[in-house]
């Protein structure tokens, strides 16, 4: 990275976004909703794991604690309750906060209950009291290394984790939009389109801890506030949703105010990882996690990575310090 951006010292936060979909109401609620749908969710909107609640954020936020203390507020985002905090060291516990569903979408109340992730994000910089620069987690996401504050911001321009990519394939192969592998790679395209750039050349984003900026998302809902309002309306995810991370992402980067990162410090176990007999690479991965140049870590199905690793959940403590 350039030596022309200092490092920022104005506070930062981070956001994680937690469901218990394991609480019996949550989930009959949500079986109301897709039995009530006037069309077939897509098969990445209603895979159970997507709100399956396997302890993943205890492993976030004790990563936060030990890895970015320098952190100011850590905001849980939840339908109604927070997870039980008490097994975290009291000084993590004073940091955290949180808000309901209802405070995110006021005035947009009608959009409730949501069982959509993409949904909720559209809506984040909209926290009372949100600080200009934070970290946006999804609770499978963990730090594995100290993250210094020029890890993610350098004078305001966000450090992001990705790659170029060229998705126009896509565009003409009519399957690729009922196909769950490839909805991430959609949300990319749309987000990218919504700021009048194509598909063959846009910013993928890595599944790591996303820096952005509060102000950027505000300008770009005052500039686009219907789409904002489509994308939040979803009550489970939708092919003609964006993804909110990478809208972020490709306005910082029109703007030349971004640094993308040429490292690949992060690490990422997709969920089927390893179960076409691939384990040992897999075990290779979480052993990788645990060395001082992988600094981000996401497993996107833990118990599935369980059934082919059992001493995975020992690796990852070992990775944030627990």
């Amino acid at each position: 990275m350039t030596d022309q951006y200092a490092i920022d010292p104005d506070p930062t936060d981070a956001v994680i976004t937690w469901v218990d979909g394991n609480d019996p109401s949550h989930r009959a609620l949500r079986e109301q909703h897709l039995a009530s749908a006037s069309a077939p969710a897509h098969e990445n909107a209603i895979n159970p794991h997507r709100w399956a609640c396997n302890g993943e954020i205890f492993y976030c936020l004790r990563s936060l604690g030990n890895h970015a203390p320098w952190l100011r507020t850590i905001w849980i985002v939840v339908e109604d309750r927070l997870p039980d905090l008490s097994g975290l060291p009291k000084a993590l516990q004073a940091k955290i906060r949180r808000v309901t569903h209802r405070e995110l979408f006021k005035g947009f109340e009608d959009n409730l209950p949501t069982f959509n992730s993409l949904s909720i994000e559209t809506l984040l910089w909209r926290i009372p009291g949100l600080a200009e620069q934070f970290l946006y987690f999804n609770d499978d996401v963990f730090l594995t290394a100290p993250l210094s504050r020029s890890d993610v911001f350098r004078s305001g321009a966000p450090v992001l984790r990705g790659k170029w990519r060229n998705y126009s394939s896509l565009e003409n192969t009519a399957s690729s939009r009922t196909d769950p592998a490839l909805f991430n790679h959609w949300m990319q395209i749309n987000a990218a389109k919504a700021v009048g750039l194509k598909a063959d050349r846009l910013f993928a984003s890595a599944h790591v801890g996303f820096p952005m900026r509060r102000t950027v998302m505000a300008s770009l809902h005052a500039q686009h506030p219907e789409l904002f309002s489509r994308n939040a309306s979803h009550r489970f995810r939708d092919i003609s949703q964006f993804l909110p991370q990478a809208l972020h992402n490709h306005k910082c980067l029109l703007s030349n105010n971004a640094i993308v990162l040429d490292d690949r410090d992060y690490i990422h176990i997709s969920s089927g990882a390893g179960t076409d007999g691939t384990g040992d690479a897999v075990r290779q991965d979480l052993r990788r996690a645990t060395t001082p140049g992988i600094k981000f870590l996401c497993i996107n199905d833990l118990p599935q990575l369980e059934s082919i690793i059992p001493e995975a959940r020992d690796w990852i403590a070992r990775a944030i310090g627990a």
